[in-house]
């Protein structure tokens, strides 16, 4: 389970330094051009943070691994990112809308991609949280 915690927090830095370009992709000047700065400045924010907590993640998983599968503090916090990552996964498919993906390629893709991710994600840290991860 060491390994795949350190594959997880792998996957994870990667994810967290995404989310730089996200205004880029998104289109975000333009899309938020009509919005109150206060909104604005919201979402600039809460992105940095949502990246910030993964990145921290990340780096807690490949710093820590052995801790958090041989330890029971270990375990509690990989079984709260397991919680994490599985809501996660439920607003995949439950707040965001098939419109946004259904019938379009790349979308489709990347929902599918995503899901899987997450999948994972919830998994594994499920996984030593309920300190299944012990022998390995």
């Amino acid at each position: 389970m060491v390994l795949q915690l350190k594959a997880t927090g792998f996957f994870l830095v990667i994810l967290a330094l995404l989310h730089a370009a996200f205004g880029r992709y998104f289109n975000w000047r333009t899309e938020f051009a009509a919005v109150s700065l206060i909104n604005r400045q919201m979402m600039y924010v809460h992105t940095f943070f949502i990246a910030f907590t993964v990145l921290l993640m990340g780096l807690l998983c490949l710093t820590s691994a052995p801790e958090l599968v041989g330890t029971p503090l270990g375990r509690r916090v990989a079984l709260g990112c397991g919680v994490f990552w599985l809501a996660r996964l439920l607003v995949q498919f439950f707040g965001y809308s098939p419109e946004l993906w259904r019938g379009k390629r790349f979308e489709t893709i990347i929902h599918l991609l995503f899901s899987v991710l997450w999948s994972y994600l919830s998994a594994v840290f499920l996984w030593v949280g309920c300190g299944l991860g012990l022998a390995a």
